[in-house]
């Protein structure tokens, strides 16, 4: 009989193939996606390359070849291997492929078409709902454990029914958009989703060495994530600095979406936004633009400057007077914690940096170069990574445990 072991072995092998085709393939179709009108000059660089754009529709595709030639696996072997992988498990597969292909779709589309925002919004809403459906046919469980701080007031837990599912329709906007939003410098969005996944991975192993009843929930969770972080890591070497491609709208979208997969369905959904800690952040710090209280240009990436090979700020300028209620409050807020950096002329214009944790870190530390920039971007990913292990471990009793 075929054990989850061995399920974890061939899905690994799989995922180690899967590799090596992304790696040949990417280089192969560069000329390809030229020669279509898919590429972007990268700004950031004195030369302003062309570079091949939507390249993550390479590693969608092969991720998904890699998960459909797994699907079969712990059935073909033996019929007693349904006690360890049962047939519910084969239809969450079936709908988190299919809630990844929409997602794949959506962002290739944005790629060649440029959607506008409220796109964005909506269609990942939409895509979530086939996972929706089988988690409500399956566990339908809705009760959340409340951090120790409130239980005096509210109890240990609280069943929050269907806002349940819209928390989870939620988190799968959040995490398709969160990862498009921190992005405009070489290797940072592949690298960010890297150190998510391998954090996941981490966590999922972690987890089936400690608890048997969920052993099979996280088994499941590796099945997808190991394949798409073994894909991932060939982008990765061909996106870092110096970029050879662009990763596109469709690879932070496969990313976000795989990532809800994993969390909804393998019942870790709060341990998730964890690893999402500096994407929550610079949510957050984008909000005033994000929801135009703040004037918000169509690119907030950094700004080259060729002279010295750095990247510095960048800017966007209001009248303080123009802008809404709402608005003045968010950047008085910001100003007071000193976390913008703020320019007020005699005519009442003002000049401030644009509200992204990169653009952030320029006012911190001043012009950086790209690599280097990225470098630290990810640093702070890693550290983050490490307090939500602190948090979801050493901690776990004041947020999970009754």
């Amino acid at each position: 009989m075929l054990n989850l072991s061995y399920s974890l072995l061939i899905n690994c092998a799989i995922s180690v193939c899967a590799f090596f085709l992304t790696k040949r393939l990417i280089p192969s179709l560069r000329d390809m996606f030229i020669a279509a009108n898919l590429f972007g000059n990268d700004l950031c660089k004195s030369d302003k390359p062309k570079i091949p754009e939507a390249m993550g529709v390479v590693t969608g595709c092969v991720f998904l070849i890699a998960l459909f030639l797994f699907i079969p696996v712990p059935f073909v072997f033996s019929e007693k291997q349904i006690n360890e992988f049962s047939h519910n498990q084969l239809v969450e597969l079936i709908s988190a492929l299919l809630s990844i292909c929409c997602m794949i779709l959506l962002g290739f589309a944005d790629d060649v078409l440029n959607l506008r925002w409220r796109h964005k919004l909506l269609l990942p809403t939409i895509a979530s709902l086939p996972l929706l459906m089988v988690y409500y046919v399956n566990f339908n469980r809705t009760t959340i454990i409340l951090p120790i701080f409130v239980r005096n007031i509210l109890g240990s837990s609280i069943d929050i029914g269907i806002l349940y599912y819209f928390y989870m329709g939620m988190l799968a906007v959040f995490c398709t958009n969160a990862i498009n939003i921190l992005a405009g410098i070489n290797g940072l969005e592949a690298g960010q989703s890297l150190i998510i996944a391998a954090s996941i991975i981490v966590f999922n192993i972690i987890e089936m060495t400690q608890d048997s009843n969920t052993r099979m929930e996280h088994a499941f969770s590796l099945h997808i994530i190991v394949p798409y972080f073994a894909t991932s890591v060939a982008l990765w070497m061909y996106n870092k600095y110096p970029a050879r491609v662009f990763v596109g709208d469709t690879f932070c979208y496969l990313s976000g979406m795989t990532f809800a997969v994993v969390g909804i369905l393998g019942h870790f959904s709060k341990t998730l936004l964890l690893f999402f800690i500096p994407q929550i952040i610079n949510f957050l710090y984008s909000v005033p633009q994000l929801f135009h209280f703040v004037p918000c240009p169509r690119h907030r990436m950094p700004k080259y400057n060729a002279t010295t090979n750095q990247l510095e700020a960048s800017k966007t300028q209001f009248r303080y007077s123009d802008l809404n209620i709402l608005g003045r409050l968010c950047v008085t807020i910001f100003r007071w914690l000193r976390i913008i950096d703020w320019q007020e002329d005699a005519d009442g214009v003002v000049t401030t940096n644009n509200f992204t944790l990169i653009n952030f870190l320029l006012i911190v530390l001043g012009p950086q170069h790209e690599q280097r920039l990225t470098n630290y971007l990810l640093f702070v990913q890693v550290f983050c990574t490490l307090v939500a292990f602190v948090i979801r471990y050493p901690l776990a009793k004041y947020f999970y445990e009754y």
